[in-house]
């Protein structure tokens, strides 16, 4: 019988993150080894796990990969410490500096790694769609419509720049607008449009776990992979 992968999970006490802890716990796949936060947890271990604040991340027990969710300035110590255990890293943290760029590519050289704005399954085959939409259909106008909740500030969204330049790599000239409203969770419209026709590619999220399954699926993917940069497209079947 495989073992199961021991599990670290980094940026527990965000969203995403108190997300990869529950749908993790309950997948036979894992044993969750320890969670790492911002602050002191209150409680060192709950529900038999482990609790350990940034500060003490060089004290965690040995782990297969960590799946990080955090912000900018805890991002070197996981990479960190990947590095120096030879263990994998899944990580969703945005707004990197080019300096941690760097250092994430040196990395994938040593560790086997996904970094990823998104890692729902459904927009990893959207990318792969507007890739071949867009060298297949060269001339015809590029539009990417992003529709999220009243309270995101950032426009366009990670996502859609990604869709751009997936597009643009393949020699199409994206254009973007971007809708906030209510509740969404996120959609969004890649829209190539042609004398007298139009294509559209659309991906609807109506549930914030997908995020977490992805990162999830990816890092179970990830066991057993040689070192190298992966994206989440990579780990479809």
């Amino acid at each position: 019988m495989t073992s199961p992968i021991r599990l670290l999970i980094h940026g527990a006490n965000g969203r995403m993150g108190r997300a990869v802890r529950r749908i993790a716990a309950e997948d036979a796949r894992f044993t969750i080894v320890g969670v790492v936060s911002r602050s002191t947890p209150e409680a060192r271990v709950v529900d038999g796990i482990p609790f350990f604040s940034d500060s003490e991340l060089g004290g965690v027990p040995e782990f297969d990969v960590a799946i990080d969710f955090s912000l900018p300035e805890a991002f070197d110590g996981i990479l960190g410490e990947c590095l120096k255990r030879g263990a994998a890293l899944v990580s969703g943290t945005t707004g990197l500096g080019d300096p941690q760029r760097v250092a994430l590519e040196t990395a994938s050289a040593r560790i086997p790694l996904v970094w990823a704005s998104n890692f729902s399954l459904g927009v990893a085959l959207l990318h792969q769609l507007v890739e071949t939409a867009a060298a297949r259909l060269p001339g015809w106008d590029c539009d990417i419509v992003e529709s999220h909740h009243v309270h995101k500030k950032d426009a366009p969204s990670g996502t859609a720049l990604t869709l751009g330049a997936t597009a643009e790599a393949s020699g199409a000239r994206p254009h973007y607008a971007s809708l906030r409203a209510g509740d969404i969770v996120g959609e969004h419209l890649v829209q190539f449009t042609g004398q007298g026709e139009r294509i559209e590619l659309v991906h609807r999220a109506t549930d914030r776990d997908i995020f977490a399954r992805g990162a999830i699926h990816a890092a179970a993917w990830l066991q057993g992979r040689p070192a190298g940069r992966y994206q989440v497209g990579d780990t479809l079947g």
